[in-house]
């Protein structure tokens, strides 16, 4: 089979993707990001490669030398790190990346401007974007209210009022997560991730229980930035005293799902996926 070429950011959808991959046959050649990139990676790769400076022509040259046409990212990207003091010589772009990122042609720098322009950088070269899903659907998560315990009337309202400013924000391209306690916004997700928006949160109300809403954006591209949660978000709610999880069926990847539903269950979480436009029983 011919070989894929992977991206790779933080968080454990890489390793997932690259497991899955060359189980099924297929060789993966991996640019993992330094400092974002999980070390162990390269032992469930075909080829790993190490990306120190943000050099996009390194990135094409390596993966079209090695017979790869089709390419995809699975991970997170500290976004954050583009905006920090010092950025040009904490990344030390090369050119092309330097002419990608200061192109005053681009309407702006919202996630969704920034990479499709760079699948379209891509494309120019002969590297054509697909979505990680293709290979791992079972990822997707599944209808339903997936642990012991089920939202409260209460909760349920705020998963209905987080519900609709969640898509609103997702439209906007600003983030996936709303925070919300009492139908009152506690944090929206921005640049800093869902993460620490859910830290956020609990610093404001004192960790006094509130509910997560994380979706899709109205028209996601499923290449990529699918909203995702696992162990480290239920372990997150934990500290900060949320209580609800509400995410979005058949939009959302939810990796470890064991492991993730027995955290949620041992901490007393609720984890509940809805289609968009469905009403909560």
């Amino acid at each position: 089979m011919k070989p894929v070429g992977l991206i790779a950011g933080a968080g454990e959808f890489p390793m997932t993707f690259a497991r899955k991959a060359v189980a099924s046959g297929r060789p993966v050649i991996c640019i993992g990001l330094h400092g974002m990139a999980d070390a162990s990676l390269a032992g469930h790769c075909t080829e790993y490669y190490r990306l120190k400076r943000l050099s996009l022509s390194f990135i094409m040259r390596t993966l079209r030398s090695r017979g790869v046409s089709e390419w995809t990212m699975a991970g997170k990207f500290h976004k954050h790190m583009l905006f920090r003091p010092w950025m040009w010589l904490r990344l030390l772009p090369d050119r092309q990346a330097a002419r990608f990122w200061l192109n005053r042609r681009r309407r702006d720098n919202k996630d969704d401007t920034l990479l499709l322009g760079l699948i379209e950088e891509f494309r120019k070269s002969g590297l054509e974007c697909v979505s990680a899903l293709d290979l791992c659907p079972e990822l997707l998560v599944k209808e339903g209210v997936l642990t012991r315990i089920a939202p409260t009337p209460t909760q349920t309202a705020d998963i209905e009022f987080g519900w609709t400013l969640a898509r609103e924000m997702g439209r906007l391209d600003v983030g996936q997560s709303v925070m919300i306690r009492k139908r009152a916004v506690l944090a929206i997700e921005a640049i800093e991730g869902t993460d620490l928006a859910i830290r956020r949160a609990g610093e404001l109300c004192g960790r006094n229980s509130f509910v997560v809403v994380k979706v899709a954006k109205p028209m996601q591209d499923m290449r990529f930035d699918v909203p995702t949660v696992g162990p480290q978000t239920i372990e997150t709610m934990q500290a900060a005293g949320a209580k609800v999880l509400a995410i979005e069926a058949g939009k959302t990847i939810l990796l470890d799902e064991v492991r993730t539903l027995a955290l949620a269950d041992r901490h007393g979480i609720c984890i509940i996926a809805l289609s968009h436009g469905s009403s909560i029983a």
